[in-house]
């Protein structure tokens, strides 16, 4: 019996981790969008992307100050969706981290934002310093920022990852955890194109 309650833990923690923190049934119903093209992988030919504009909001280290996608005009920009409530972002925070490290003084620069955060902005600042996350993260615990990256991407999917490129449309999307390796392959591919 307690092999059983090990493998079905087990089970369940792997599909958590690999699925992410995703609510399916709330914007199915309403015909709202759960994966574009029902991939929850993508990536976008220039001709194909939509340009997200006007994404802003407040720093969560940091209550006074407003980041803004603007402010990071003519770079490839990383966008991603987290909570610090949610298993799979603790998984791929590191890996983010690694490749952020690797990528930003090459033209790329990422930019968290944290969504769904009842438990306050002291759980997300916690969850940047645990994590060792040096980029910095918007503070918008009712998801309000992601509209600005278009309506035909899901707004409950948590993690949620956006590579955007020096236009600032969304050049690939990940609905889902993103490992180094596929997100550093996926960011040299944006970054080739010039």
């Amino acid at each position: 019996m307690r092999r059983y309650a090990q493998l079905t833990l087990l089970v369940l923690v792997t599909l958590l981790a690999t699925t992410g923190c995703v609510q399916l049934t709330d914007q199915a119903s309403k015909g709202g969008v759960i994966a574009p093209g029902g991939k929850v992988r993508q990536f976008y030919e220039p001709g194909q992307r939509s340009t997200v504009e006007n994404l802003s909001g407040r720093s969560v280290t940091d209550e006074k100050t407003t980041i803004r996608l603007a402010d990071y005009a003519g770079k490839v920009v990383v966008i991603n969706v987290w909570g610090s409530w949610c298993a799979p972002c603790r998984i791929e925070s590191p890996e983010l981290e690694r490749t952020f490290l690797a990528t930003k003084d090459r033209g790329v620069q990422f930019l968290g934002i944290n969504v769904r955060e009842t438990a306050g902005d002291d759980a997300a600042r916690d969850f940047i310093g645990s994590q060792g996350l040096t980029y910095p993260s918007i503070y918008d615990p009712p998801g309000k920022t992601l509209l600005a990256i278009g309506a035909q991407y899901p707004t409950t999917v948590v993690p949620m990852t956006f590579v955007l490129d020096r236009q600032h449309r969304v050049a690939a999307s990940y609905l889902t955890t993103v490992g180094e390796k596929e997100l550093s392959s996926t960011i040299e591919k944006v970054l080739g194109e010039g």
